[in-house]
């Protein structure tokens, strides 16, 4: 078992916690403009570029994320310098980012007098990569700290928890001001447009977010020695394929990247068929204050479950909930707000518990793979490792905007330039297709990424035990690092 004297050493204090926090909340501010249906619909009723080429640039980009993201890890963990491995990049990719957030947003005001959709679908494919290249250059090192700021598992926790926690309160304004801000601008209560509401919050994404973010560069510390030994590109690569339990995790999230058309079609939801955007604010509002207090009830959990009994019952929570959801409000979801809102605030309750969860245990897995693989070859691998959790992020994201996006013309909804701006043109079952797509579909769909779970075996006794083995390894390598250093002096 693991040993009870380093459970009882602290590394990581308040004010780091904070940091870390806040610079996951910079970060998100501006990701959440451009994830779920949000950035579908940017690109189709704000930017007027057809749905068939959106679909295909973000699946495109999607499919690369494939490559791009382990390579990125890859040189991350091949990095050495005084500062550490990760910190470097947290210190310099702030400002290209911020740069690139404003630029990806700007299209519609730069190109307002372009004819050719052809440009459009130029500037979207370049601005979207280019800023793709550097989230991804600064998200690898991030969640890969939450590793490498302490060697105690505990510590770990309240970092990725504090991380969590912080951004779902100020990263999480991005989308609560852009849905009153576009149901001020539909309703001609303000003179501003669409495309002016995101840009105005992309530009405070890339200033006041970036600079909540570049704390991560500043703030933190890395605390778990490196090997002294480079490890090449290509070992990195191949670290993805010795790492069963993480090529486990991995396939579960491939299995489940179609559960996240949800959020794809909570935006068209929202947007087409009630024609209310803020309704999302206090629909959601119950469920997010709950959110927050399970952070609470997280060790307590844990205590009961282990990571994999959590995530399934993760899973089989969420699909009973959606079923009993989609069927009680069959009658109601077109026409009947507050029945329909009572419902969805019973659905968002039960979830923002798991949210809550989900949102902390997969990444304290991946850190236990993380720790697997220096207990079984002697190297850690924070970057390709958590290149993963990255790119199974922004793959679930690329997918099912992809796939929700495709699917609009098949439903029925497609959207027209008139004198007044986008108007959506529906067909006779769209709504009902979107309400399917919203609160069923992807939940049974997600329900199948359970299997490779049920053969993950990094719990329990084994889990303790490498930790209590990697304690006594650390100690020896921190002296062989020591006089490394020293010989170079």
């Amino acid at each position: 078992m693991a040993n009870s004297e380093e459970k009882e050493i602290r590394y990581v204090g308040v004010k780091e916690n904070l940091a870390y926090g806040f610079a996951n909340a910079g970060q998100v501010f501006g990701y959440n403009l451009v994830a779920g249906g949000y950035l579908s619909l940017f690109f189709t009723k704000v930017f007027g570029v057809p749905a068939g080429a959106v679909s295909t640039m973000i699946l495109f980009l999607g499919i690369w994320d494939a490559v791009n993201d382990p390579l990125m890890g890859s040189i991350i963990d091949k990095t050495r310098t005084r500062y550490g491995k990760l910190r470097p990049y947290l210190i310099l990719v702030p400002l290209p980012l911020a740069i690139t957030t404003i630029m990806l947003f700007a299209g519609p005001e730069i190109l307002a007098d372009a004819k050719s959709t052809t440009i459009k679908i130029v500037y979207m494919y370049i601005s979207y990569f280019i800023w793709e290249f550097f989230y991804t250059l600064g998200d690898v090192p991030f969640w890969s700290m939450s590793t490498a700021i302490s060697p105690n598992p505990n510590d770990r926790t309240r970092a990725i928890s504090s991380a969590r926690f912080i951004s779902g309160i100020v990263g999480g304004l991005s989308t609560t001001f852009l849905v009153v801000m576009m149901d001020l601008s539909n309703s001609g209560k303000w003179k501003l447009t669409l495309s002016q509401d995101f840009l105005i919050l992309a530009i405070i994404a890339g200033t006041f977010g970036m600079a909540l973010f570049s704390l991560a560069g500043w703030k933190t510390k890395e605390r778990v020695v490196q090997t002294v030994k480079e490890p090449s590109v290509i070992d990195g690569f191949k670290v993805l394929f010795k790492n069963k339990p993480l090529m486990l995790i991995i396939c579960g999230n491939l299995i489940g990247t179609l559960g996240g058309l949800a959020s794809v079609f909570q935006t068209y939801y929202y947007s087409e068929v009630l024609n209310l955007n803020s309704a999302v604010l206090w629909i959601n509002l119950p469920g997010t204050i709950f959110g927050f207090l399970t952070y609470l009830l997280i060790p307590k959990l844990k205590k009961k479950f282990d990571n994999r009994q959590i995530v399934i019952l993760n899973l089989s929570c969420r699909l009973i909930t959606a079923v009993l959801v989609f069927v009680l409000g069959l009658k109601f979801f077109k026409t009947n707000v507050p029945v329909v809102s009572v419902l969805l605030m019973l659905q968002n309750f039960v979830f923002s518990f798991f949210n809550t969860i989900n949102m902390v245990i997969p990444t304290e897995m991946i850190g236990d793979t993380v720790d697997y693989m220096e207990w079984k070859t002697g190297e850690r691998n924070e970057g390709v490792s958590f290149s993963v959790l990255t790119f199974l992020g922004k793959l679930t994201g690329s997918v099912s905007t992809s796939v929700g996006t495709a699917l609009l013309p098949l439903i029925g909804l497609t959207f027209v330039a008139t004198a007044n701006g986008t108007e959506a043109v529906k067909g006779a079952n769209t709504d009902l297709w979107i309400w399917a797509l919203y609160i069923l579909v992807p939940h049974i769909l997600g329900m199948l990424s359970v299997i490779p779970y049920l053969f993950y075996d990094l719990k329990g006794e084994k889990l303790a035990q490498i930790r209590a083995d990697l304690k006594i390894r650390r100690e020896n390598l921190s002296k062989e690092v020591s006089q490394e250093a020293a010989k170079n002096e």
